[in-house]
């Protein structure tokens, strides 16, 4: 399950349990319909209290990025689980968004929004 909050070209998501296909689809919508109006996004991904994700959502996560890489501005992923942490990397490879890997909830809001980072952190 996901919870979707969108602020002019800001989207923040929250998952819940398990990430579902459908899930993926309702986000792909809200970022189409961003970029429609407002450009590229910069996005939050609050991961925290995820369960499990399944294959089918790693894959459609792959063809989305590739087909909207230069969509993105910030995608900032909130996240203790390693195996994620290594997918963003992946991602890295097809989209021009600048991805970091948050611990911190406020931090990652702040630089989804703009801010910069402090020294050292990344």
């Amino acid at each position: 399950m996901i919870k979707l909050d969108t602020n002019g070209k800001q989207i923040a998501v929250t998952v819940m349990g398990q990430f579902t296909l459908d899930d993926y689809r309702e986000f792909e919508q809200a970022v189409a319909y961003g970029v429609q109006f407002q450009g590229a996004v910069s996005v939050l991904f609050d991961l925290r209290d995820m369960l499990s994700y399944s294959v089918d959502v790693a894959w459609e996560e792959l063809k989305f990025s590739r087909e909207h890489k230069n969509d993105f501005d910030r995608i900032a992923i909130l996240t203790g689980d390693e195996w994620v942490a290594w997918s963003m990397w992946i991602n890295r490879l097809f989209m021009s968004a600048d991805i970091r890997l948050f611990d911190d909830l406020d931090m990652a809001q702040a630089w989804v929004a703009g801010g910069e980072l402090p020294a050292g952190a990344d």
